[in-house]
């Protein structure tokens, strides 16, 4: 069961309205949605257009390895087949604290971890049917790392491995049409979803980490 709710929301700190999604999400690991006010995140510079590049042109990440690049593809070829062939699809998996890299998810399902205070410390992403995916992590000690892009089909990949490096926040724009996004973070819970093109999920200037997201298109 999903529901939508809005909470205004008038704080001199500088947070802003948004909507979340609550709901029981059925995930080993994963809590149930909240409903959170969104901390104010400082958008990096925009995200190169268009997004129909070679993959990882637009900035440095690490690379997911091979297995979870087959995982994704497979993962996103399955989500298109099971709705269309032009359908709208996302899929995507988080690089976790002490976990390593997680197995694909889609269109809205959690990736990375709640209730066990773990860092997301990368992702990787994939689309289909949206005219490719740019995407850009908010990392502790480097800031935004700069944006990554792929066209459909190809996977791009942000944040760090064998760092011990926290994610903080995600910036995510595809070619057309919007994109949403929600972020679990350290000390909040569940942050209220935000929907647009590009979109920003996390905090900066808090040394919080993200324990899990969801993305959907």
């Amino acid at each position: 069961m999903k529901k939508t709710m809005k909470w205004t929301v008038k704080n001199a700190a500088g947070v802003v309205l948004g909507l979340a999604l609550a709901g029981t999400l059925g995930t080993a690991g994963v809590a149930e949605a909240q409903v959170q006010v969104q901390p104010s995140v400082a958008a990096p510079a925009p995200a190169p257009a268009p997004v129909l590049g070679a993959a990882g042109a637009a900035g440095p990440a690490v690379e997911a390895p091979a297995s979870v690049v087959a995982d994704l593809k497979a993962a996103t070829n399955r989500a298109r087949a099971a709705l269309a062939p032009n359908a709208r699809v996302v899929c995507y998996a988080a690089h976790v604290q002490d976990i390593g890299w997680q197995s694909a998810v889609c269109d809205g399902a959690v990736a990375g971890t709640t209730g066990q205070s773990r860092r997301m410390e990368a992702l990787a992403v994939s689309t289909s049917g949206v005219g490719g995916v740019c995407a850009n992590a908010h990392l502790a000690d480097i800031g935004w790392q700069g944006w990554a892009c792929g066209s459909d089909g190809q996977v791009v990949t942000v944040g760090t491995t064998g760092q011990s490096r926290r994610m903080e926040a995600l910036g995510v724009q595809v070619g057309s049409g919007s994109v949403g996004a929600q972020a679990h973070v350290e000390g909040y819970g569940w942050l209220s979803s935000v929907a647009g093109n590009p979109v920003y999920a996390g905090t900066t200037g808090q040394s919080r980490r993200m324990e899990a997201v969801r993305i959907w298109v």
